[in-house]
């Protein structure tokens, strides 16, 4: 096995411990550390999708300011996520081989779906990087058009996690009080539903 084979393997094991779920299911997270947890939107009145390139400079600059915040010089684990409903992992388009490279296949879940017709398979891909800004950008604006789904970028020992969807990002960190504070920094980011969606 290689040694990113290893890592990976060790870090599957501790992410089924700490979270008690599978990579695959990133949007409900925050559900499980509702007390670390805080939802940015990535555009101004919670605007959704970006509509041109002076939106999309708005999208990137906030994302890669809270990764800056969370992962300045450190290593991070990309996660990104694949369907197939044929069982076959290794087929992957060639914009996900392009926004995630050097990714290897981590998870395989299959979905419940009683209907054989409708059953599909989820797959989770793995790759470590030195986090710096701009470096996820391709990914992100992939995420931010709704293309690319089940992101998460989290530090090597997974006690802080960054799910960008279409809208925002959900950030999980690694306790309250530090959640707290990157709140109230960017306050002119968070929803003003009252539970904070």
């Amino acid at each position: 096995m290689s040694e990113d084979g290893e890592l990976f393997g060790d870090l599957l094991t501790q992410w089924r411990e700490k979270w008690q779920t599978e990579p695959t299911s990133a949007h409900e997270l925050r559900a499980e550390r509702a007390e670390r947890w805080v939802r940015f939107h990535s555009l101004p009145n919670s605007q959704r999708y970006p509509q041109n390139e002076a939106e999309y400079k708005v999208v990137l600059e906030r994302h890669n300011t809270v990764l800056d915040e969370l992962f300045t010089g450190r290593d991070v684990c990309v996660i990104t996520t694949g369907w197939s409903d044929h069982g076959d992992p290794a087929v992957r388009s060639d914009d996900a081989l392009r926004l995630h490279p050097g990714s290897e296949l981590w998870t395989s879940s299959p979905t419940d779906e009683p209907d054989p017709e409708y059953r599909i398979c989820v797959y989770s891909y793995i790759s470590c990087i030195r986090w710096r800004p701009t470096c996820l950008d391709p990914l992100l604006r992939s995420v931010a058009d709704d293309v690319s789904a089940g992101v998460i970028i989290a530090d090597t020992n997974l006690a802080q996690l960054y799910h960008p969807y279409d809208g925002g990002a959900d950030v999980i960190l690694a306790d309250s009080a530090g959640r707290d504070a990157m709140r109230e920094r960017h306050r002119g980011w968070l929803s003003k539903h009252p539970q904070g969606l």
